[in-house]
């Protein structure tokens, strides 16, 4: 199974930093007895392969070579290839770039990487055999893709950043076979690639037969690629974390040199 991961985008919502966003240190983790900042992505990742995938595809633009260098070729059980999207063109167009990587008999999975959100096993929720969104309920769903979807789950549109938007419900994660994928990507590329968000291309999708549902099995959901969601992740993370007794924490790794861990 995949997991792709659109990390093309400039991140300009929390700029300046020194990092590409998907960097972002937020809470930690433990590693051989020493606690370490933990960047955003790695959660996306964790949720992956808790979903599945055991091969992840980042996207990511010429400049973000530090993604590379901070995960490298793997992540636990997964391996890690990297496609590059030349321009910012979008999510449709990010996602694509790892096409040619799928075989349409392997399922997909496709997440944010500046997002964190729960339950942590979200994805196996989503169902093998057709396209799924994994929903979760917010406030102000007119930021986001909200999602209406009749009694049964199906999905009848999804409506990209609309105010007065019919449903509080939006998109964080989704999935699907990889032969959606491709036929997604054939759609796009007969509609002369105008698709910039994934909600209008699915729309169209829709209204060529194509079926699609809504999974509300999320309960939280947090957009950290603003300074008020980055301070609200933490505080979801406070709350859904136990607090550890480590006493030795290492500093964030933004390169590929060792740090030697110091004790505080």
């Amino acid at each position: 199974m995949w997991g792709i991961i659109p990390a093309a985008g400039n991140g300009t919502r929390i700029q300046p930093l020194a990092f590409s966003k998907e960097l972002l240190p937020v809470g930690s983790r433990q590693h051989d007895g020493t606690e370490r900042p933990r960047a955003v992505s790695e959660y996306l990742i964790e949720r992956m392969v808790q979903g599945g995938a055991d091969k992840i595809c980042f996207v990511i633009s010429r400049w973000k070579f530090d993604i590379l260098q901070y995960f490298g070729g793997e992540m636990g059980k997964a391996a890690i290839v990297y496609a590059v999207q030349p321009e910012a063109k979008g999510l449709c167009d990010a996602i694509f770039r790892a096409v040619p990587f799928v075989d349409p008999a392997e399922p997909v999975l496709v997440g944010l990487p500046d997002t964190i959100w729960l339950p942590v096993d979200a994805f196996s929720r989503l169902p093998p055999d057709k396209l799924g969104f994994l929903t979760f309920p917010v406030a102000r769903p007119e930021l986001f893709d909200a999602v209406v979807s009749d009694d049964a789950g199906r999905v009848r549109e999804i409506q990209v950043k609309r105010e007065g938007a019919e449903s509080n419900w939006i998109w964080g994660a989704f999935g699907m076979p990889g032969a959606v994928l491709h036929e997604l990507y054939r759609l796009w590329r007969r509609r002369r690639e105008r698709d910039e968000y994934i909600g209008t291309l699915v729309n169209a999708y829709l209204a060529t037969g194509g079926e699609a549902v809504a999974v509300p099995a999320g309960t939280d959901y947090v957009d950290v690629g603003t300074l008020g969601g980055y301070r609200e992740a933490m505080r979801l993370l406070a709350e859904a974390t136990p607090p550890t007794s480590a006493s030795r924490i290492a500093p964030f790794p933004v390169a590929p040199r060792p740090v030697a861990a110091r004790r505080r």
